[in-house]
């Protein structure tokens, strides 16, 4: 661990250094996931080919071990904070600081890239004004579109949050943030060992008999009644299994646990689809396998190693700072590569790679930027105003 990072209030804990690390690592090997689906994406539009995702197929994934860590995370932060220094009011505003200036910059580059796709639909259907702007409005104040086809739903696509698809995780995330302060802190080791192994079952019977009918477990970023489900589920078993991890954890030390999980966790995302659906979806099972033990194993062991030099610290230092705003801001640029592969019939990396290249480093710059220019100063500024404390 080492002193707090730019993510982090004054008198937040120390940090672990390689779990931020790790969580930059997850978070740059989802922009090439949504690279590599955007060929996919351009098969299906063009009707050129099945649409399998070929390339870090399991990239998707990051987000359930994102919620493993953001559980961890706050488990370690607040637990032993409540009814001393911390209420259930200053948490929620805690949380909604670090979360939500970059949900409001998300939406605005959103709605920013499909303006300059000609507000139109991925069918050619225009879109009105009004209604991009008033999409904007409800990804700012986090409502979701509450049915595909909505009028606000404006990209046609069915995401719960349009213009910014990867939002329907943040809204998960404000879910497990409000269920944590009203209930599952208060449950005992017991109680919430109990909740941990329930939720695992469930989410390992929906990964294995594929009750998404997708053949995996992508699934949180609509509102229908199976995504609802199921991105219930991988909210809520990774997030409480983290803060369970928290309550019990101690280290075991390992030589260059950074690298070893970064290129673990790397790995793990690339397999590629796994056929097979009888007698259960084969695919379904190995990412259970990653949820529910490869993930937690990996946190661990990222808790539980420690960087040994300057230049390591800063490394994990700069992934952990970045992450957020990568995850973020990444995807309103991935529209205008979509858009793009679509309309010139573009369907593999060697047709593109110098686009992909220039569009994978731009969503890193873009990232920096927001973190230095606006995420932190707002959220300094909010801290002052609303904590009465510093950055």
């Amino acid at each position: 661990m080492s002193n707090v990072s730019s993510s982090a209030f004054a008198d937040t804990k120390a940090h672990y250094d390689l779990l931020d690390g790790l969580r930059g690592v997850a978070a740059l090997m989802v922009i090439w996931y949504h690279i590599f689906e955007g060929y996919a994406f351009a098969e299906v539009s063009n009707s050129a080919g099945s649409g399998m995702i070929e390339t870090f197929n399991h990239g998707y994934l990051a987000v359930d071990f994102f919620f493993i860590l953001s559980g961890f995370v706050i488990g370690y932060a607040y637990d032993d904070r409540w009814g001393k220094s911390m209420t259930m009011k200053n948490f929620f505003k805690r949380r909604l600081i670090r979360l939500h200036p970059m949900v409001i910059m998300g939406a605005v580059l959103g709605a920013v890239t499909f303006y300059l796709q000609g507000c139109v639909q991925w069918d050619g259907t225009h879109v009105a004004i009004s209604m991009v702007m008033l999409s904007l409005l409800c990804t700012i104040f986090f409502i979701p579109a509450m049915m595909p086809g909505v009028g606000y739903e404006v990209r046609g696509n069915g995401e719960m949050f349009p213009l910014n698809g990867p939002c329907w995780s943040l809204f998960f995330e404000y879910i497990g943030n409000i269920l944590y302060a009203l209930f599952i802190r208060r449950l005992s080791n017991r109680a919430l060992t109990v909740l941990v192994v329930l939720l695992g079952i469930a989410l390992a019977l929906f990964a294995v008999f594929n009750v998404s009918g997708y053949g995996n477990i992508g699934v949180g970023w609509t509102l229908d009644g199976v995504n609802f489900l199921g991105g219930s589920l991988r909210m809520l078993f990774p997030f409480s299994l983290g803060m369970l991890l928290s309550r019990n954890f101690k280290p075991v030390r390992l030589k260059g646990a950074f690298w070893i999980c970064a290129i673990v966790l790397i790995a793990l995302f690339s397999v590629p689809y796994l056929e097979g659906a009888e007698p259960f979806c084969v695919n379904g099972a190995y990412e259970a396998f990653c949820v529910i033990i490869a993930f937690p194993i990996l946190v661990w062991l990222g808790a539980s190693g420690i960087t040994t030099d300057k230049k390591s610290t800063a490394i994990c230092k700069f992934l952990g700072d970045i992450s957020y705003p990568i995850y973020v801001v990444h995807y309103p640029l991935m529209y205008l590569f979509y858009a793009w592969l679509i309309k010139n019939k573009l369907y593999t990396l060697e047709e593109t790679w110098e686009v992909a290249l220039c569009v994978y480093a731009l969503s890193v710059v873009l990232a920096c930027l927001c973190l230095k220019l606006y995420d932190e100063p707002v959220r300094k500024c909010l801290a002052k105003r609303l904590l009465h404390k510093k950055l």
